[in-house]
């Protein structure tokens, strides 16, 4: 049986073992893939795996031996599963495996803009700590988190986990489907919402127009959920004091990206599932699906 994997190069970059999957048939990984290489590389192919590569009904219909497409995250999105069920092609995903990854980073985006450790880890090795004349200095003002306010959009999981974190820390918790006025309240407001097509730019104008003045948004979920060009212009002026994203509408980016140049916007490159512990689990649950199906099992199917 051969199995083709698309795009195994930023879960595997080569750290991990496809071992699991080898064991199963005959696998082919390429790191990533084009649009236009995927049907020849896909070819005769019985199972295909794929993490973003846009999997279309066309695809579908010009591969006639695909009889299975596993997801290799928890989004599935990019695969049209309609039409997958329609021509008997079953689909799997990987459920929730990043949970406590994203609710770490999520915090430790928050820390950063409130600790800013990363900027005076910069200064001192610049020589700023040897030239001080005093015994401590700060290039930003330190903020405490114990006492603020933290708004939650989205309280599955993730944003559950994220509020178990910062109670911890002092916080107080207002979650955005309990309490429409969350993002008023809320020195802090972090996204953990699926992006769909009514929510798509949900944070905008006038949404940001809601929020505290002063507040810091922080996006680990989906870039498409923001207006990224109204949330450039409130940074720029001041109307939030900050925001810390995971991802962007585009990844990835342009250069000339309205966020990018700005200091008061930290950005990190889609990285908060990625820790090593997170990527073996879904390595595991990829052979664990296909082993499933080709048991006759039904296991993290979508298409059912």
């Amino acid at each position: 049986m051969k199995i083709v994997m698309l795009d195994g190069h930023t879960i595997n970059p080569g750290d991990l073992s496809w071992d699991a999957l080898s064991e199963i048939g005959e696998l082919e990984v390429y790191d990533a893939t084009e649009p236009d290489q995927m049907l020849s590389r896909i070819g005769d192919a019985e199972i295909l795996l794929t993490s973003k590569c846009l999997i279309t009904r066309d695809l579908m219909m010009k591969c006639p031996s695909l009889k299975y497409i596993g997801s290799m995250a928890t989004g599935y999105n990019n695969i049209d599963v309609d039409a997958a069920g329609e021509l008997g092609i079953a689909v799997t995903y990987i459920p929730a495996y990043s949970t406590d990854a994203v609710a770490q980073h999520t915090i430790a985006l928050i820390l950063e803009l409130c600790n800013h450790a990363g900027l005076h880890n910069t200064s001192v090795k610049k020589g700023d700590w040897h030239d001080c004349p005093y015994f401590c200095y700060w290039k930003e003002p330190l903020v405490l988190l114990k006492g603020k306010s933290l708004g939650i959009v989205g309280y599955g999981q993730i944003g559950r986990r994220v509020a178990e974190i910062a109670k911890a820390l002092g916080m107080e918790i207002h979650v955005y489907s309990k309490e429409p006025d969350a993002a008023v309240k809320s020195d802090f407001v972090t996204l953990h919402c699926p992006l769909t097509k009514e929510n798509a730019n949900f944070v905008n104008t006038e949404f940001i127009e809601r929020m505290k003045p002063g507040a810091v948004l922080i996006n680990t979920a989906r870039g498409g959920l923001v207006d990224e060009a109204a949330l450039a212009d409130a940074l720029k002026s001041g109307r939030l004091r900050a925001a810390a994203v995971d991802v962007l509408a585009q990844e990835p980016p342009s250069s000339d990206h309205p966020l990018i140049a700005l200091e008061n916007c930290i950005i990190t490159p889609h990285l908060a599932w990625t820790p090593t512990e997170m990527r073996q689990t879904i390595c595991r649950v990829l052979a664990d699906n296909l082993s499933s199906f080709l048991q006759g099992g039904t296991l993290n199917r979508v298409d059912l």
